[in-house]
């Protein structure tokens, strides 16, 4: 119910209510919450005022807003570490959270200059570049992109495309174990086709992580650079 002529808005009155039903546990997370057309006619108000509410609850990191789904009370954010051996799977699997990964593209390229300085090489060198999404729970929560020496493992987008797994397709080439050698930390905005790959605005920044993984021997075997949507992930930096 709201209260008219009290000098408080009808948007914050409807906010308020809103907020105390996901306090109280009405709304779980992951919850939908009614469309704004239901909750226009709950609150006998125009669509404009619950969707200044709406908004607001967004803002306030209650809520998360989904372009024609509707609008969902936001999830824990998933604590993703990273350090000198960080595996996407592991990393979700120790926190009860089911993996996922989606690949997009698995092609040779040739290495442009960054990609070349990363891993070692000339640029023009033939790398293979794979493209995949991660998934925590069934949700998209990250885009990334992979570079490896073609000349280190020939044939990496069948083996690839076969085993789905980075660490087993390096282990198919007799690398056992790799490590982080280095990890570069960001925050941007979005490309139109990064914020549609993570299902997100693109006034929405993201946390972007560039990293080079080693062999035992300290070869190069990998640069990444990996979009995580900042409304899913909180990244934790560990020795």
């Amino acid at each position: 119910m709201l209260t008219r002529g009290n000098g408080i808005a009808l948007w914050r009155q409807i906010h308020a209510q809103l907020e105390a039903a996901i306090a109280s546990g009405r709304f779980g997370p992951g919850d939908r919450l009614p469309s704004e057309h239901s909750l226009a006619v709950e609150f006998q108000v125009n669509r404009h005022t619950i969707r200044r509410a709406l908004s607001v609850l967004e803002e306030d990191g209650r809520i998360r807003v989904e372009q024609g789904r509707g609008s969902f009370v936001r999830e824990r954010v998933v604590h993703y570490p990273v350090s000198r051996r960080t595996r996407f799977s592991e990393n979700l699997s120790r926190q009860r959270r089911t993996p996922g990964n989606v690949l997009l593209a698995a092609v040779d390229a040739e290495a442009d200059p960054r990609v070349a300085e990363a891993l070692g090489l000339e640029p023009g060198e033939v790398v293979t570049r794979i493209t995949s999404a991660g998934e925590a729970d069934g949700r998209r929560i990250s885009y990334s992109t992979a570079f490896f020496p073609k000349t280190l493992f020939p044939g990496m987008v069948r083996v690839y495309r076969e085993l789905r797994s980075v660490t087993r397709t390096l282990e198919h080439f007799g690398v056992t174990d790799y490590s982080r050698r280095q990890t570069r930390i960001i925050a941007r905005m979005p490309t139109s086709e990064e914020a549609r790959e993570l299902g997100q605005p693109r006034n929405r920044p993201v946390l972007v992580t560039e990293s080079v993984n080693v062999d035992e021997n300290g070869v190069p075997v990998e640069f990444g650079v990996c979009l995580f949507a900042s409304d899913w992930v909180q990244i934790l930096v560990e020795p």
